[in-house]
């Protein structure tokens, strides 16, 4: 027993040292979306507290273009081999991606592989007012009296937000037409000025919309309520189950070193304690989580078999 005991600690050891020595160089985050969107502002905000604890800064690359695939491709461009580059992203690319596009150069545990678990954040089904609902009991109740008759705006085919009403639709036998923008800089605009009648939106970008009487939040597509929105319920309150919030994490491609793995999530275990950025992510209705690779590997497992019954229902096809 002491001699097996002896033998797990030297090889451990070395694993051990690497960690400890690890990072030797700038840490590289790689955003497959633009500046400014929920993965990049989280990216960003760890990005921060991570360069502190540390002692090497952490850069943010943003790397938009072919849903996940350009940022996957400047991933291996990166050297990962030596555990200084990594992906932050939603659970798109890992969930609808694959769904959309046949091509898709990478394969969750084999290619690329999670790290950890950062942040969850809602999304939230919101009406225009012309239509006179202010819960989602009466929203339902609403669509099917005109089976057909309204319409919800996403930000694209294929997006969470889309997503997200399509299993609504099927979890309760609703008939609202699709209606996808390119972004959620067109599609709550549409909702604002009445061309939409519905829309599936962040909740930060309808918040002032919302207390100018502009729209109204029904419910939350997350399993709990949000602690920065406890009054807003859940459509998993109605629809027990219901999960579609965005899950944001860090990826790796294979090959990275398992000590900068665990040093990284690790440290964003700790990081997501801090209260500057607990405050950052309020401000953002974003919830901190900080979990480990087991446990990121599961959210994406429950996420991907989610996304897959709702485009099953939206009738995606892969091209």
């Amino acid at each position: 027993m002491l001699r097996r005991s002896w033998i797990a600690t030297l090889m451990l050891a070395p694993l051990t040292v690497m960690a400890q020595g690890y990072p030797t160089k700038p840490v590289k985050f790689i955003v497959p979306y633009a500046a400014g969107g929920l993965p990049d502002s989280v990216a960003r905000v760890v990005a921060q507290r991570l360069t502190e604890r540390l002692g090497q800064s952490v850069v943010v690359d943003n790397k938009p273009g072919g849903n996940g695939v350009v940022a996957y491709q400047a991933l291996l461009q990166s050297s990962p081999q030596d555990g200084h580059a990594f992906i932050v992203s939603d659970g798109s690319m890992l969930s609808i991606t694959p769904l959309l596009n046949k091509a898709v150069p990478y394969k969750v545990g084999t290619d690329i592989l999670p790290v950890s678990l950062i942040a969850r954040s809602p999304l939230f089904v919101v009406a225009h007012p012309k239509n006179g609902v202010n819960t989602l009991q009466e929203f339902v109740s609403l669509v099917k009296r005109k089976p057909g008759e309204y319409t919800y705006g996403s930000s694209g085919i294929g997006s969470t937000h889309h997503l997200t009403m399509e299993a609504l639709k099927a979890a309760l036998s609703l008939d609202v037409r699709h209606v996808p923008f390119k972004g959620s800089g067109q599609s709550t605009p549409a909702l604002v000025g009445g061309q939409v009648d519905f829309s599936v939106a962040a909740l930060p970008s309808m918040l002032g919309f919302a207390k100018a009487g502009q729209v109204k939040v029904l419910a939350s597509n997350a399993p709990l309520r949000s602690p920065q929105a406890p009054d807003i319920p859940t459509v998993a309150e109605t629809v027990p189950g219901f999960d579609f919030a965005v899950v944001i994490g860090v990826m790796a491609a294979a090959g990275t070193p398992q000590a900068a793995i665990t040093r990284i999530s690790q440290e964003i275990a700790e990081v997501v304690k801090h209260p500057e950025v607990i405050k950052n992510f309020q401000t953002a209705v974003i919830d901190p989580v900080g979990g480990n690779a087991q446990v990121y590997g599961q959210a994406i497992a429950r996420e991907n078999e989610a996304m897959a019954r709702a485009a099953k229902v939206a009738d995606l096809k892969a091209e």
